[in-house]
């Protein structure tokens, strides 16, 4: 009997063929962080980043298992005891993001979203949101003329306490001139502090990662773009460095990298999950047979507290508390994630994530530790913006190429 994920797969694949198909489209896209003050690394934010990362990868395996009906995550043979966490649970975040543009309605209204491959699900602020989504674009039905309501509400709790809740329309939604129809997405009526505008620029988050994390039970905007056969490359492509970010939907920009992709392939569909050779310190494999999420939505580099202690002792680092560990800030050590055989260095201004304090002779490194995704590392920007990546949806893999 096949699996479903092969049988969605499948259909995505015989309508992307049946249709004609435009080219690539870019997208550019900026960065807004507050990890650092002035140079100072902000412990306060990079805790509540953790949280969110966390909890953003808890709700997600509860949703995954609320639709596929599967037992249990992988990581969770290993994980240690921690909070309870709903199928329908995310955190906010304002302190690191990519975002850009996506249209949402008819007549089209613009709204800023963070690009988020960790999540699946697209929401926005709604009309009737009220104060907590001051200065945001919101969204109204009543103004789209192909707005329908699902009667579907949805509450997501967030790593503060605080909730949003809403309800889940469809619309057309379109992203770099590609247009989904009938794309499902919420329309929050409360923002947290996370997400209010001092903290949060974009107005909502598009989830990029598999329908089988989806807290909507609904096909993510690049699933339904494909479904509706409007890719003729069944992926999109991330350029993370800090000239000329952007993020390519239906194919590559070869521009922006060197040589060829070195491609893994996605072990458990949900996430883009993958198997790391190994997590390298000085040139020393510090940890081999990593399972890892690639996520734009998360900055640091997380890993279970027993392993990260392990990178640090090799680096002669100090424990600084709450997952972090601080070294010379004139002495970064040389940091690779080896992926399909090749190794992809993290370069010191990534790894470096600002001074410790006011003496500037301390530096924060990126690589944190948490005691709550059991023995899955998250992989985020710290190592993204090192590389040129690709998430292909048809061939269920990601590569990684050397920025050009």
């Amino acid at each position: 009997m096949r699996s479903p994920s092969i049988i969605f797969i499948a259909v995505l694949l015989a309508s992307a063929a049946a249709l004609p198909h435009p080219g690539p489209l870019r997208i550019p896209i900026r960065k807004r962080s507050t990890l650092a003050r002035d140079g100072i690394f902000n412990l306060d934010a990079a805790r509540s980043h953790i949280a969110y990362s966390e909890q953003k990868y808890l709700g997600g395996v509860a949703a995954l298992e609320h639709r596929t009906g599967a037992p249990e995550h992988s990581s969770r043979s290993h994980a240690p005891t921690r909070r309870a966490v709903g199928a329908d649970s995310l955190s906010d975040d304002g302190n690191e993001m990519w975002y850009g543009t996506i249209s949402v309605g008819s007549p089209a209204v613009e709204y800023k979203v963070l690009f988020d491959t960790g999540s699946a699900d697209l929401f926005l602020p709604a009309s009737n949101c009220g104060s907590t989504c001051d200065g945001h674009t919101v969204y109204n039905p009543n103004a789209s003329s192909s707005a329908v309501d699902l009667h579907q509400s949805f509450s997501l709790t967030y790593g503060d306490g605080s909730t949003v809740s809403g309800e889940q329309y469809t619309d057309t939604v379109t992203i770099a001139s590609f247009v989904a129809k009938n794309q499902t997405f919420g329309a929050s009526t409360q923002y947290s502090t996370g997400f209010q505008i001092a903290n949060f620029p974009s107005d909502g988050l598009m989830g990029m990662a598999f329908a089988e994390i989806s807290v909507f039970q609904g096909s993510p905007v690049v699933q339904t773009l494909i479904a509706e056969g409007q890719l003729s490359d069944l992926l999109f492509a991330f350029n993370l460095a800090s000239s000329g970010p952007e993020l390519r939907i239906g194919g590559v920009d070869t521009s922006l990298y060197t040589g060829s992709f070195t491609y893994t392939p996605v072990t458990q569909q949900g996430f883009w999950q993958l198997s790391l050779d190994s997590i390298n310190a000085n040139n020393q494999a510090i940890s081999k047979n990593v399972s890892a999420i690639v996520d734009t939505g998360t900055t640091l580099i997380l890993g279970d507290t027993l392993t990260v202690g392990q990178f640090y002792t090799a680096l002669n680092a100090t424990d600084v508390g709450g997952g972090f560990y601080t070294m010379p800030c004139d002495a970064m050590p040389n940091v690779s994630i080896t992926i399909g055989g090749k190794s992809f260095p993290v370069s010191a201004e990534t790894f470096n994530l600002g001074s410790y304090n006011s003496s500037g002779n301390s530096c924060i490194g990126a690589v944190a530790a948490t005691g709550s995704l059991g023995d899955i590392w998250i992989v985020g920007d710290v190592f993204l913006r090192n590389v040129y990546s690709v998430f292909d949806i048809g061939q269920l893999r990601v590569g990684f190429a050397d920025l050009a």
